[in-house]
C-alpha cells in the first residue's frame, strides 16, 4: 500500500494532494533509481553528487557539497572516497587550508556524468508524459505557487 492510500475522503483535499505528490515523487524516484542501478551500476545519491560537482569547475568543499545535496558530512565523505577510488573525482588541496581541500569531477567522471545525465533526463520526461505539455505546464506554474507560498511562511516564522 503506498502512503496515498492511506488517506479517506474525510481528510482535506490538500493532505490528500499531499500524499498524492510524495506518492508520485516515490514512484518516480524508484524508477531512476532502479535505471541507474542497471544502466549504469551506480546510485542515485552518487548521481547527486557527481550532479553538484558538475555544476562547478574548480570544485567544491566537502561542507559545501554536504549542505547542498542535505546530507551529513559522513555520507558526502564514504561517496567521495568511492569515487575517487574510480577515477571520477579528484580531491585538490585548498592553498593556505591544510585540512581542506576541493573535489571536482575528472574528464573521465564528467563525460560519464553527462551520459548519466541524458538518461535521467529522458526518465523524467518518460514519468511525465502521460500529461500534455499544457498539463505539465499548469502543474510547474501551480506548484511554484504552493513553493512560494511555503518559503514565505518559513522567512516569517521563527
Amino acid at each position: 500500500m503506498d502512503i496515498e492510500a492511506r488517506a479517506h475522503s474525510e481528510h482535506p483535499e490538500a493532505l490528500r494532494l499531499w500524499l498524492r505528490l510524495l506518492t508520485c515523487t516515490q514512484i518516480v524516484e524508484k524508477q531512476v533509481r532502479g535505471m541507474l542501478r542497471e544502466r549504469f551500476d551506480t546510485t542515485l545519491p552518487r548521481f547527486d553528487l557527481m550532479a553538484q560537482l558538475e555544476r562547478t569547475d574548480g570544485g567544491l568543499k566537502m561542507n559545501e557539497l554536504s549542505r547542498r545535496m542535505m546530507v551529513t558530512g559522513g555520507n558526502v565523505t564514504g561517496i567521495t572516497d568511492q569515487l575517487v577510488s574510480e577515477g571520477l573525482v579528484e580531491r585538490i588541496d585548498v592553498a593556505g587550508d591544510r585540512r581542506a581541500y576541493r573535489v571536482r569531477l575528472t574528464p573521465r567522471g564528467r563525460k560519464l556524468f553527462h551520459e548519466m545525465a541524458r538518461q535521467h533526463e529522458s526518465w523524467i520526461v518518460e514519468a511525465f508524459a502521460g500529461l500534455s505539455e499544457k498539463d505539465v505546464s499548469t502543474l510547474h506554474r501551480l506548484l511554484g505557487k504552493v513553493k512560494e507560498h511555503a518559503t514565505t511562511r518559513a522567512e516569517v516564522q521563527p
